[in-house]
């Protein structure tokens, strides 16, 4: 019953894959492995991977401290912190980029990527470890007290491995989302993969290189993949029951540490919030070219919108069987799916564009320059945001309740609709969440697949600033951090 539409969504998420693999070989074997071996590409390898450690360890840092700040101390209107530590969320990486160049222009290149990539990011991170946090049976750490255990051994044996599984699938998606970033390491002039893909595609008909260079990013984004798989091992982190009813005792908080506390999570909203905020506020009321034209406006909105829910919506239909079949039908084929799954996240959107306009034009003409060949294309890109969400979820699930409905004479799809699914659904909320708020700053395969006549507000966006129009970029910046930051809200939120 899983297995089907799990094979299809793993078959739907390879097609960029098979894309790439047709374009690197047009030219032979041997053009391909001479690009993919040049001194050009080991130098961007370099490049990306070192961004991508600092960027991913930059992330751990703010959201593991931002969530245990806010779940488990008794720090000052934690419900506030916590919904200023989702809305980067709403804030594109390329809005991010332009907001802290524009104000310290000597900070481009790799410490300016770094920094707007952090910022830009970590909610990745808090997001999946306060969940964690939020659900943990608090008798597990208040037995290990009991046994003698200091707070920071507590800590380390007994709460540490419950956050594992949710801050390294929080890591994995950040890596993911560096390496196939191209608005972000553009304006801070940083060589990536992503940044040399493009070039190619723009300074040349002949599209070998960059598929060649793409598929070195699967290849990366594999490695990732497997490793996050190995950290998880067969460890559960379910309970048997409820536990616990009741949020874990918040750890009081000194004057010295409360003030500590408060500044540090002071410091991380106005940098990753006030600051990108108060930078297009200052653009709109500073820059003569700046138009706020109520039509083109609200309609780039509307578009922006529902071509974001329907993205949503369809990605996460198809994350739903494979995450049921990784989480509790562990084996091979579970595990090669969940791998295959995760294939367009880590490629570039024009990549991921093109590679559907190929498809289609050949296979599909009507569904070329058509919505839902856009919504098909935030799938695949998307669909490990959608995938990690719901599987979080399933971790926590006490599997004993789904045995307890076959024993009771449920067949598989009653206890899928009944118990897995009921179970899963704050998984899947704010998986869906999560990708409605990322679709909506997604940039190049939009610009690529949109029907024609259609702008949402990221095109608009980058269309002025391509042309250094930023005050006239700004409205349109702001619409679309306004509207994102919705969602954004309600994840940080919602609390038990």
């Amino acid at each position: 019953m899983l297995a089907v539409p799990a094979a299809l969504t793993g078959a739907f998420a390879l097609l960029p894959l098979v894309y790439l693999v047709i374009r690197a070989l047009e030219r032979g074997p041997a053009f391909a492995w001479g690009v993919v071996s040049a001194d050009r590409t080991a130098g961007l390898l370099g490049n990306s991977l070192r961004l991508t450690v600092v960027v991913v360890v930059a992330t751990w840092v703010l959201g593991v401290s931002l969530a245990w700040l806010t779940e488990r101390t008794a720090l000052p209107a934690a419900r506030l912190w916590a919904v200023l530590a989702t809305l980067p969320l709403a804030v594109p990486s390329y809005v991010m980029s332009f907001s802290w160049l524009s104000a310290f222009p000597g900070i481009s290149g790799f410490t300016g990527a770094a920094v707007a990539l952090s910022l830009a990011c970590f909610p990745y991170v808090y997001l999946p470890v306060a969940a964690v946090l939020r659900g943990a049976d608090p008798a597990l750490e208040e037995a290990a007290r009991s046994l003698g255990h200091g707070p920071w051994r507590t800590f380390r044996s007994v709460t540490l491995p419950q956050l594992r599984p949710a801050a390294v699938g929080g890591g994995l998606l950040v890596a993911l989302y560096v390496m196939s970033d191209f608005g972000a390491v553009s304006l801070m002039r940083y060589d990536t993969f992503t940044r040399a893909i493009h070039t190619s595609y723009r300074a040349s008909f002949d599209r070998t290189p960059a598929a060649a260079l793409g598929c070195v990013l699967v290849l990366i984004t594999v490695a990732l993949v497997v490793a996050e798989r190995r950290t998880r091992g067969r460890a559960r982190y379910d309970r048997t029951g409820r536990g616990s009813a009741r949020p874990a005792q918040r750890m009081p908080l000194g004057r010295a540490a409360r003030t500590a506390a408060l500044g540090w999570s002071a410091a991380v909203a106005l940098a990753a919030v006030a600051f990108p905020v108060g930078t297009l506020c200052y653009w709109i009321a500073v820059g003569n070219s700046a138009t706020w034209a109520p039509g083109p406006l609200w309609e780039a909105a509307v578009a922006t919108v529902g071509v974001a829910a329907a993205g949503a919506v369809v990605t996460v239909l198809l994350a739903v069987p494979v995450a049921v079949l990784s989480v509790r039908h562990r084996g091979p084929l579970a595990r090669t799916l969940e791998h295959a799954s995760f294939a367009g996240h880590a490629l570039p959107g024009i990549t991921v564009a093109l590679a559907f306009v190929f498809l289609a034009v050949r296979y599909a003409e009507p569904l070329y320059q058509q919505w839902p060949l856009l919504v098909l294309a935030y799938a695949a890109l998307f669909l490990p945001l959608a995938l990690t969400g719901v599987r979080a979820a399933l971790l926590q699930a006490p599997e004993s309740l789904e045995e307890a409905a076959r024993s009771l004479g449920r067949g598989p799809f009653a206890t899928l609709r009944e118990v897995t699914l009921p179970l899963a659904a704050p998984g899947i909320a704010a998986g869906a969440a999560l990708t409605f708020v990322v679709i909506m700053k997604e940039l190049p395969a939009t610009l690529l697949l949109r029907p024609t006549g259609m702008d949402t507000l990221a095109t608009r966006l980058w269309t002025h600033t391509d042309n250094f129009a930023f005050a006239a970029a700004a409205p349109y910046a702001l619409t679309l951090v306004l509207i994102a930051a919705v969602p954004s809200y309600l994840l940080g939120r919602h609390r038990p």
